[in-house]
């Protein structure tokens, strides 16, 4: 089964991600993920996506189209995948059909208050990444990543009126995306303004149908 996630920043499509991945026995690949990943290990890909995120914007689709195929020719994904953070926009997702077929679309909804209620407090890791929130998902230990013991930050893009500037940006690109595959008879809507959990149990009961 291939899967793909979207949503809003903090909607929890990461989280959501995890537990179908957990649930079906199928890896996920996160874009973010992968290009941090290809920086640390000084990849050709990730030396070119250095110099896009050391200026603080997306590297071009050619870039995040490479990197995901080259993941995806991995043989640890036959059996299915499940995508968060890709594709991010038409070009890409016309992409992935001539990679693998997908499944499902999941698109977990919530509105922009919540949004910048969320993201505000999110906290990451600034050793290992991990992502953790001061309201819903805390650490052990204050401000102290229960994985590696890294300081938890807030990333400046974690700010209301950075939030809303990112969100603009969401809307314009990932529209046509799910018109895409609203279009295929793919795409799955859920509220995540539930707990985790409720948010969960709805995705399972329409992929069920």
């Amino acid at each position: 089964m291939n899967i793909v996630m979207l949503g809003p920043q903090g909607s929890g499509k990461g989280t959501q991600a995890e537990f179908l991945s957990a649930k079906f026995k199928i890896p996920t690949v996160s874009a973010g993920a992968l290009y941090r990943e290809n920086i640390k290990r000084k990849t050709k890909l990730g030396k070119l996506a250095e110099k896009f995120t050391t200026k603080g914007i997306l590297g071009p689709d050619s870039l995040t189209n490479k990197m995901i195929k080259d993941e995806l020719s991995k043989p640890c994904y036959k059996k299915g995948v499940i995508l968060d953070g890709y594709p991010r926009n038409l070009n890409q997702a016309k992409f992935l059909d001539k990679l693998i077929n997908i499944d499902w679309v999941i698109l977990i909804d919530i509105s922009q208050a919540e949004t910048i209620r969320r993201l505000s407090g999110r906290r990451v890791c600034s050793q290992c990444g991990q992502t953790y929130n001061i309201q819903a998902k805390k650490p052990k230990s204050k401000g102290i990543c229960d994985k590696c013991k890294g300081k938890l930050i807030q990333r400046a893009d974690d700010y209301p009126a950075a939030i809303k500037k990112r969100l603009r940006v969401y809307h314009q690109e990932t529209k046509p995306v799910i018109n895409y595959y609203k279009k295929q008879s793919k795409l799955i809507k859920v509220n995540g303004s539930h707990s985790i959990p409720v948010v969960f149990k709805s995705i399972l009961k329409k992929i069920k149908k």
